[in-house]
């Protein structure tokens, strides 16, 4: 058998310094969330009761495509990433395709899922803009457990409710 590379490692340094916003540059955009009290697309001030100022900006843009990543939440990113990309020469063997398949292994982070990359870029805009506590519910648990993270990483307090289906 021969020796071929299965996992590829992103080097610390090239760690990503932006998040891509594909909404921009698509053609045909989603249509807006409506706002239920008044049938109108939501705008960012609508959701800042609830959710982080920039956080409400960026999730409602169709025009940027770039954000920048801080540099805080960058340097919480190399603890556990880059996550291996994995080279799946069973699948394509049992596909019998010419295409080269990869996957990519969250389950190597600290919470054992994807979940923490937004996380931690959810704690650190809602420290930045003065937040205490953060409340939120989670199924199974991933997002509840990368939340508890990334709130301690960034001295805020959070509360997490699981579906009463989930405990059952």
């Amino acid at each position: 058998m021969s020796k071929q590379q299965k996992r590829f490692i992103l080097p610390e340094d090239e760690i990503p310094t932006q998040w891509y916003n594909i909404q921009a540059d698509m053609v045909n955009k989603p249509l807006p969330p409506l706002n239920p009290a008044t049938k109108e697309p939501l705008k960012p001030e609508d959701l800042f009761p609830i959710f982080a100022e920039e956080l409400c900006k960026q999730e409602l843009d169709q025009t940027n495509a770039w954000y920048d990543i801080p540099e805080e939440v960058r340097e919480m990113y190399k603890y556990y990433r880059s996550t291996p990309l994995v080279r799946a020469y069973g699948l394509e063997k049992a596909l019998g395709t010419p295409a080269h398949i990869y996957f990519k292994n969250e389950s190597v982070s600290p919470v054992g899922s994807h979940k923490l990359n937004s996380a931690i870029a959810q704690a650190y805009y809602c420290k930045k803009q003065g937040v205490t506590n953060v409340t939120t519910e989670t199924g199974a648990g991933q997002w509840g457990a990368a939340l508890s993270y990334a709130a301690k990483v960034f001295g805020i307090e959070a509360a997490v409710y699981q579906v009463k289906i989930s405990y059952e």
